[in-house]
């Protein structure tokens, strides 16, 4: 089976990798760790490729970066859980030597994605047939 665009990118693996390594953290944790903090950091991780998923099939550049923008939200969302299972001593040194790098190089990544969606021309904005006007 052929990868589709988004699965092609270097962005979107590496939040795959994070979302896997998240939901092996999460899954060794007790009952009330997973439902509280847990559900809410796998939820977040999962929600960066998945963002950068939908917004490469709505098939305009500007979804796209808006989809890219909410990626960057859920990006900071998986900070705050991490930093809250960190306070709350849930990550072994191990885990956090592993997640560190990964969210450190997913922010860069998805800014350099960002910008290079916003590299389109504007002619592109508009649909093919369709006239553009300058009345505003």
């Amino acid at each position: 089976m052929e990868r589709t665009n988004f699965e092609k990118l270097r962005v979107y693996r590496l939040s795959e990798k994070l979302a896997d390594e998240l939901w092996k953290t999460v899954t060794g944790w007790s009952y009330f760790e997973r439902d509280t903090v847990g559900k809410q950091l796998v939820r977040a991780g999962d929600s960066i490729g998945a963002n950068i998923a939908e917004g490469s099939g709505r098939g305009t550049f500007l979804d796209n970066r808006r989809f890219v923008r909410m990626a960057r939200g859920s990006l900071n969302e998986t900070k705050h859980w991490l930093r809250r299972a960190h306070k709350r001593s849930l990550l072994t040194a191990a885990q956090t030597t592993k997640l560190k790098p990964m969210v450190d190089e997913l922010a860069p990544m998805l800014n350099a994605y960002l910008n290079s969606i916003g590299a389109v021309k504007s002619q592109q904005l508009v649909q093919p047939g369709v006239q553009r006007t300058t009345d505003y």
